[in-house]
C-alpha cells in the first residue's frame, strides 16, 4: 500500500520544474527587466555667433574692409544725424578686436581740389600692404593709408558715381556712373575705356575670371562682362519683383554671383545658370564669402516701418555653404539693425572666427564670435569596458549643418532659407578682395542615469538569486517525501502487529 509516494514524486517534480521555469524565464528576459542602455546624447544645435563687443567710434558707418594684410579694420562713415555739434564723416582705421582708432582720415579733396571732412559712402578695394581705395559724393575717388593726415582724391567727370571697384590693373578701378561702366586712373580720373549698357547702377568683380557683373535692379537683368574687351558676353533674366535692390557680390572662390532682391537672395554659377534662391522676412543688405571655411555671410535689416507685417525692428545674419546654400549655423538676431536709416554692412575675418556687421541706424558695429557649444559627456554605460576618462570628448564639426528654423512643414521660411536646390560649382582660385555697399543654443539636458553595474551584471545577480530559491524548494520537496515516506512504513508496521 503505497499511495502516498506517487503524490509526493509529483510534489517534488512539480517543485522542481516550477522553479527551473522560472529561471530560464528570467533568464531569457533579464535584459528587458533593466531599462536599456541610454543612447548617447544628441550634440547641441551646431555652431552659432554670439555678440562679443559693438563699437561706436566711427560715426554712422556706412561700408566695411577688413584689410587682408595689415588686418585693419576700415570703416567708412557718414555724419551722425543726433550729433549736430560733431560731423563724424570720413575714413576711420579701426582695431577689429576692441574697435579703438588707429586712424581717422578726415581732410578728403573736393571737385576743386580743397580739402574737408566728408562722408565715405563706399569702400571699393585694398590696396598692396595697407590702405583702401574709397568713394564719397558726388564723384570722388579717394586713396587713404593708416595714418594719413589726409587722403589723396580725384572727381570722375560726369554723372554721380554709383559704384566702386577695382581695376583690372594698377593704379585704375572701375566705377559705374548710372549704366555706364568705366575703368579711370586713380591719380587723374581719367577714363581709359567705358561701356554703356541698357540700365543698371552697381556691380561686382570677378577678378580670377576677368568678369564684371552689372546688375540692373530696375530691368530685372544682370549683365556679364568680360573685362578684357569690356564687353556683353551673357544676360541673365533676374526673377520679377518691385525692383528693390539689396547688392550685387561674387564669391571669389567659385565664381557665383549672389544677388540680393526685395526679401530673396538669387544665385547664379559662373556661367550664370541659376543655382538656386534664399528665401526671408527681412531685406538682403549686403553679403561677404570665407574661402577657408567655404561660407557665405548675409546681413538682413528689418525695413524698419511698423506698418508693415512681420516688421520687428531687427535684423538677422544668416550663413550658408556656399556650394549648395543649405544653412550652416543658426541664424543670429541682430537687435534694431533696420534700414531706414542705411544699409548694412559686414566683414568677415579669414576663417570666419569674427564676423563685423555695421548698423547705420544705430551708429555701430557688432563684433561677432563663433560659438561651438561643448560637447555632451560620454555615457559610462555604452562600453561597460572602456574608461570613460581616458575617452576624449569629441569636438563639434564648425560646419556642420543645421536645419532652419523655418524649414519644417507648415511654416513660414525664415531668413536665409533655401527655397530650391543647388549644385556645387567648380571650385576655382580666389580673386581679388572687394568691399561694397551694401542665440545661445538651448542647453541640453543631462542623460538619464545609467544602472549603477550595467543590465548585464543586475540581471546576473537576479539569477544566481532565484536559483538559490529554487535549491531550497527542491531540498524541501525531499524532505517531504522523506518524511512522508516514513509515516507510510510507521502504518505498515502497525497493520502487521495489530495483525491487520
Amino acid at each position: 500500500m503505497k499511495p502516498h509516494a506517487p503524490r509526493a514524486t509529483g510534489a517534488l517534480v512539480f517543485t522542481t520544474a516550477t522553479a527551473a521555469a522560472l529561471i530560464v524565464a528570467v533568464a531569457a528576459g533579464g535584459a528587458g527587466a533593466e531599462p536599456a542602455a541610454p543612447s548617447p546624447q544628441a550634440p547641441p544645435d551646431g555652431v552659432t555667433y554670439r555678440e562679443a563687443g559693438r563699437f561706436t567710434t566711427a560715426g554712422k558707418p556706412r561700408d566695411l574692409l577688413l584689410h587682408p594684410e595689415s588686418k585693419n579694420l576700415y570703416v567708412g562713415s557718414d555724419d551722425l544725424a543726433d550729433t549736430a555739434d560733431v560731423n563724424e564723416g570720413g575714413l576711420y582705421v579701426l582695431n577689429p578686436a576692441d574697435g579703438s582708432v588707429r586712424s581717422t582720415v578726415t581732410r578728403i579733396p573736393g571737385p576743386t581740389g580743397t580739402l574737408g571732412r566728408r562722408a565715405v559712402t563706399r569702400i571699393g578695394a585694398a590696396l598692396p600692404g595697407d590702405g583702401v581705395v574709397f568713394g564719397y559724393p558726388l564723384r570722388g575717388i579717394g586713396t587713404a593709408r593708416t595714418g594719413d593726415e589726409a587722403a589723396a582724391g580725384v572727381w570722375v567727370a560726369g554723372a554721380t558715381v554709383t559704384d566702386l571697384g577695382p581695376g583690372t590693373g594698377p593704379g585704375t578701378a572701375l566705377v559705374a556712373q548710372g549704366p555706364m561702366l568705366a575703368e579711370v586712373d586713380l591719380a587723374t580720373a581719367a577714363v581709359r575705356r567705358s561701356l554703356t549698357l541698357e540700365g543698371g547702377d552697381s556691380f561686382a568683380v570677378d577678378a580670377a575670371r576677368k568678369t564684371v557683373w552689372f546688375t540692373d535692379f530696375a530691368n530685372r537683368r544682370l549683365y556679364k562682362v568680360d573685362t578684357e574687351r569690356l564687353a556683353v558676353v551673357a544676360t541673365v533674366e533676374l526673377p520679377a519683383g518691385e525692383g528693390f535692390g539689396g547688392f550685387t557680390e561674387v564669391d571669389p572662390q567659385t565664381g557665383a554671383v549672389w544677388v540680393g532682391l526685395d526679401n530673396s537672395v538669387v544665385v547664379y554659377a559662373a556661367t550664370g545658370t541659376r543655382l538656386g534662391a534664399l528665401t526671408g522676412k527681412d531685406l538682403p543688405r549686403a553679403a561677404r564669402f570665407d574661402s577657408a571655411t567655404g561660407q557665405a555671410f548675409v546681413v538682413w535689416q528689418d525695413a524698419g516701418d511698423p506698418s508693415l507685417p512681420g516688421s520687428d525692428n531687427d535684423g538677422t545674419l544668416t550663413v550658408h555653404r556656399s556650394a549648395d546654400l543649405t544653412e550652416a549655423v543658426r541664424p543670429v538676431v541682430l537687435p534694431g539693425n533696420q534700414a531706414q536709416l542705411g544699409a548694412a554692412s559686414l566683414a568677415v575675418q579669414p576663417g570666419a572666427e569674427v564676423v563685423l556687421v555695421s548698423s547705420p541706424a544705430q551708429g555701430a558695429i557688432t563684433r561677432l564670435e563663433r560659438f561651438v557649444p561643448p560637447a555632451p559627456s560620454p555615457d559610462p554605460s555604452a562600453d561597460p569596458s572602456a574608461d570613460p576618462s581616458s575617452q576624449p570628448s569629441p569636438s563639434p564639426d564648425p560646419s556642420a549643418s543645421v536645419p532652419s528654423p523655418g524649414s519644417s512643414a507648415g511654416t513660414t521660411p525664415g531668413p536665409g532659407s533655401a527655397t530650391s536646390p543647388a549644385t556645387s560649382p567648380a571650385p576655382a582660385a580666389a580673386g581679388a578682395v572687394v568691399g561694397g555697399t551694401g542665440g545661445q543654443p538651448p542647453a541640453a539636458g543631462p542623460a538619464p542615469a545609467p544602472a549603477p553595474h550595467g543590465s548585464l551584471a543586475s540581471t546576473g545577480t537576479t539569477v544566481l538569486s532565484l536559483a538559490g530559491t529554487a535549491a531550497a524548494l527542491t531540498l524541501a520537496g525531499w524532505a517531504l517525501i522523506r518524511f512522508r515516506a516514513g509515516r507510510s512504513r510507521s502504518r505498515s508496521k502497525s497493520c502487521v502487529t495489530n495483525g491487520g
